[in-house]
């Protein structure tokens, strides 16, 4: 007779039909990862026999099936009644005493004798198979004490197999009732209620990235990062500096963690844990130090490795031994399944911005807003509209798969709302704070998710474009088609389309968006007045010092870039603000002076060498150099703007080497921009110092042709193609091919214009770094040229 309750010790992957994924994948891990570094909490687990003979008992399994066969699932009410009965025949149902009885063998086995709280979660045992997603759909109970309660909890999850979304998921995946069975896995509680917990997954859960590990992680118990009720610290770990041992950290964000879940003093399942406010000073740090962050994403590569798939893991850091602990391990079941064609969408106009947060999906949709505020609303959504609520949970889900697009107050990347959004291919925007107070309920809303980290809610219907790129259809080209990445939030998606690495990485973006202070004002900290700094420490939050701040950001922003497009070249141009955008910087006004025409003042090289600007750049070399030091990202070169004379340049090479940047160490490659005449006409001079050359076609028509190109006046004169700037371009490319040296064009042309990539290509340009909206059609357009 096969057992009705076994230690989690004894179970393995095998076990699946047995005790379900979840129970499994504990037994499995602390089996054979144990001794690898991967901590897993004992317990024991009910066997899918023991749910079958307690379903067995006085017909009541013959019950059940007859209400589900009859039932229309899309009915919402019909499903709410269905569930409600079954789930009451289940809990007025008694327990087999052959189970409980063994249960309180391995109880009491478990504690020892002592005082112990445990976890009581379902492991259905078509759940975390590798195409099916059953994660939350069944309830969870936390910190249960006494056997009494075991048994009143088990009872509970028994019954949640029936709750209205299980029965809803279970048709539309094609799942069989009747094949269905539940395991009840009993888990020593990890005190993560004084520490810290959250979900992690070995991949980016946006694009399918999969050299990096993704942490989401908050104070207290893991279900308030779970359900999305709360917006979490998130961490970008890549996976080869893990493995080289370089400094392994890419990015750090922080959350607002405003609650946390702890533990009550009452006793009844349902009712062992309370929500509370997180102190302010607590929400303004880290809920992980990196040491930890870094031993996650050792574990989490760990289990993948054994598995051999992306997983989709929840872990718990106990505040009192301060020891990590693995609580779930599932496979990731969205983007593992993606194949090898992509979409892309672009909005072609902008409205007003009604709310913001993190998007979710890449997409974008549009339909009536639906404002939500609790469950028993649910049935005003109809097909095609956009749901808004505070957040969501499991028992939302019949609804969610009507929306065009999702939108909530609360949540990160790893809650409900965003899991589902995922599954369901559409776009979602959470953790927006204020979407339900700001959005007017009724109204036609457009939902953009393809504009980076942040996602945006705007007023009205907007048109856009959707592209399908198929990534196997390319053919080959005599040129290297690289690409203009100035946003990291966007790296890992655009480093999914075909390319040669990265042409231009702008570090004016990852200053303007990540930092937002003017480097000198943090040079300066504690002279700067009272306001300036009040305004510098909201945005540095979780950094205690100022200096660090702006070079650790920086080293994020651009390390982000290069591991995603590693091992091809990241091409980093070095800051190129002008004064007037350098002074709307937070302390901007300070520092810079006020020019007449800033487009051709205090700008590129001019900055770098000058004796005010040169601690600031001090600064960026030192992320550059941590970059490809600390992080082994030595894939990042360097190039410098607006280099205006010879000595101008022999002068900023010298600043480099004296900042551990010199060229040919470590393989680093320094190039310029050609981007002034003089650059085209004393190119071979200007080559004596650098590697190479990046044409910027933009400034080079402006200041060849001797126009303002802001000046709607004369725009019509501002054309790429004119032939005295073609003979500029024309003679960088004959001097640097004559040297054997590096040249490419990083401007706005060959994008704008496909037959001025055609006539480049027929110069000999070595590269041209794109938009990535038009890599793939002047890729083909390139092709077509050559048949």
């Amino acid at each position: 007779m096969e057992p009705y309750v076994i230690p989690l010790a004894e179970l393995g992957i095998g076990d699946v039909e047995t005790v379900g994924g979840k129970n499994a994948s504990l037994g499995e891990m602390i089996a054979n990862l144990s001794s690898l570094g991967v901590s897993v909490p004992g317990g024991f687990a009910t066997t899918a026999a023991a749910y079958r003979e307690f379903l067995a008992n006085d017909g009541l399994d013959e019950r059940i099936n007859a209400t589900l066969d009859a039932l229309d699932v899309d009915d919402i009410e019909a499903l709410s009644a269905a569930g409600k009965q079954i789930r009451q025949w289940i809990l007025d149902a008694p327990l087999p005493s052959a189970l409980t009885d063994a249960i309180a063998h391995h109880w009491e086995a478990l504690a020892g004798g002592r005082d112990i709280a445990v976890a009581v979660r379902s492991s259905a045992t078509a759940e975390d198979l590798p195409d099916a997603s059953f994660a939350g759909q069944q309830e969870t109970f936390l910190n249960v004490r006494g056997f009494d309660n075991l048994i009143k909890a088990l009872h509970e999850v028994y019954a949640s197999l029936f709750n209205d979304r299980a029965i809803a998921y279970r048709v539309h995946q094609g799942f069989d009732h009747r094949q269905v069975a539940l395991s009840v896995g009993v888990q020593l509680m990890v005190r993560s209620d004084v520490g810290s917990s959250g979900v992690l997954f070995t991949l980016d859960t946006e694009s399918g990235f999969r050299d990096a590990v993704f942490i989401t992680a908050s104070y207290g118990l893991g279900e308030t990062v779970v359900q999305g009720a709360v917006n979490p610290d998130e961490f970008y770990v890549y996976k080869p500096a893990l493995k080289s041992g370089h400094y392994p950290i890419l990015r750090k964000n922080l959350g607002s963690k405003a609650i946390k879940m702890v533990y009550s003093e009452n006793s009844e399942p349902g009712k062992t844990v309370n929500t509370i406010d997180v102190d302010e000073a607590d929400s303004l740090r880290f809920s992980l130090d990196e040491d930890d962050i870094i031993t996650l994403a050792r574990m989490a590569v760990t289990i993948e490795e054994h598995y051999g798939r992306p997983m989709d893991v929840e872990w718990g850091k106990d505040g009192n031994d301060g020891k990590l602990y693995i609580l779930q391990a599932r496979p990731e079941t969205v983007q593992s399944r993606s194949g090898r064609s992509i979409q892309r969408f672009t909005l072609k106009g902008r409205s007003d911005v009604l709310s913001k947060g993190r998007s979710i999906g890449q997409k974008i949709g549009s339909g009536q807003a639906k404002i939500i505020r609790n469950v028993n609303e649910m049935s005003r959504v109809q097909t095609g509209d956009v749901l808004i609520s505070d957040m969501t949970d499991p028992d939302w889900e019949p609804v969610m798969k009507r929306a065009a697009a999702i939108v909530t107050n609360r949540g990160g990347r790893t809650c409900h709302a965003a899991i589902i959004a995922r599954e369901l291919g559409i776009p979602a925007v959470v953790g927006c704070g204020d979407a339900t107070e700001s959005i007017t309920d009724g109204t036609t809303v457009t939902v953009s998710c393809a504009e980076g980290d942040e996602g945006y809610v705007y007023a009205g219907e907007l048109e856009f474009e959707k592209q399908q790129i198929e990534l196997d259809s390319l053919p080959d080209i005599p040129v290297k088609i690289m690409m203009n990445v100035g946003n990291p939030d966007r790296a890992f998606d655009f480093a999914s389309i075909p390319n040669h690495g990265v042409g231009l990485a702008r570090l004016e973006f990852i200053i303007n968006r990540m930092i937002g202070v003017h480097p000198q004002a943090l040079l300066e900290y504690e002279k700067v007045d009272e306001d300036t700094r009040e305004a510098i420490n909201e945005q540095m939050a979780g950094y205690s010092d100022p200096v660090a701040f702006f070079v650790d950001k920086l080293a994020e922003g651009v390390g982000t870039i290069a591991a995603a497009f590693a091992p091809e070249p990241v091409i980093v141009r070095m800051s190129d603000f002008k004064s007037n955008e350098y002074a709307n910087l937070i302390g901007g006004e300070l520092y810079e002076p006020d020019e007449e025409n800033p487009m051709l003042g205090f700008r590129g090289a001019a900055r770098y060498v000058a004796d005010s600007f040169r601690p600031c750049f001090d600064l960026e070399c030192r992320a550059i150099h941590k970059v490809r030091d600390e992080m082994g990202l030595t894939n990042v070169q360097v190039m410098i703007p607006f280099v205006r004379t010879v000595s101008q340049a022999a002068a900023v090479i010298d600043i480099l080497r004296d900042n551990g940047l010199e060229r040919g160490k470590d393989d680093l490659k320094i190039v310029m921009m050609s981007e002034l005449p003089t650059n085209a006409l004393l190119a071979e001079e200007y080559l004596e110092h650098f590697d190479g050359m990046s044409i910027g076609s933009n400034d080079m028509t402006q200041l060849t042709l001797g126009l303002d190109r802001d000046s709607a006046l004369i725009a019509d004169v501002f054309d790429e193609r004119d032939a005295a700037v073609k003979k500029m371009l024309e003679m960088t490319i004959t001097a640097c091919r004559k040297q054997g040296k590096y040249v490419g064009i990083c401007g706005q042309g060959p994008s704008d214009h496909p037959d001025l990539a055609r006539w480049l290509l027929d110069q000999g340009i070595e590269s041209m770094s794109l938009n990535p909206d038009s890599v793939i059609e002047t890729w083909l357009f390139l092709a077509g040229q050559r048949v």
